[in-house]
């Protein structure tokens, strides 16, 4: 039997990046990888302008509801994924994390959909480059 490769998308609220990292991988990796995401403080719900640009791209987290980081989920998975400069989680033995500094166009005015369309580009190349590595690393 071979393992399945396992991810944690993890952002503050767990309303927008994280959520459009998690969708987008499960958009590109159908059921070759297990898909999470979490908040350190969640929120209420998703990001309607996060949902909405994926929408565009055929990803719908429309129904996805916020959620508290499991320490069980962040020990179990093969790589935690922080996005964004806000959230922090202390590293677990094991488990492989990784930084992304995502793009952030609020910094250079850009809002609205418009920055949602930027911050889902950035995190779809940075998906893609994520499961080419698990595929890599995975037996």
């Amino acid at each position: 039997m071979t393992h399945r490769p396992s991810v944690l998308f993890v952002c503050v609220k767990n309303g927008g990046k994280s959520q459009m990292a998690a969708g987008l991988m499960r958009q590109l990796a159908g059921d070759t990888v297990d898909v999470h995401s979490a908040g350190t403080k969640p929120g209420a719900s998703v990001n309607a302008l996060s949902a909405d640009s994926l929408r565009e791209v055929g990803v719908d987290i429309s129904g996805e509801t916020p959620t508290l980081v499991d320490p069980q989920i962040v020990r179990d998975v093969d790589v935690v994924v922080i996005l964004g400069r806000e959230a922090q989680l202390e590293p677990v033995p094991g488990t492989e994390f990784q930084n992304w500094d995502t793009d952030e166009p609020s910094e250079r005015g850009i809002d609205g959909i418009d920055r949602m369309r930027l911050v889902r580009d950035d995190i779809a190349v940075r998906v893609t480059e994520l499961l080419a590595q698990l595929k890599e690393t995975v037996p």
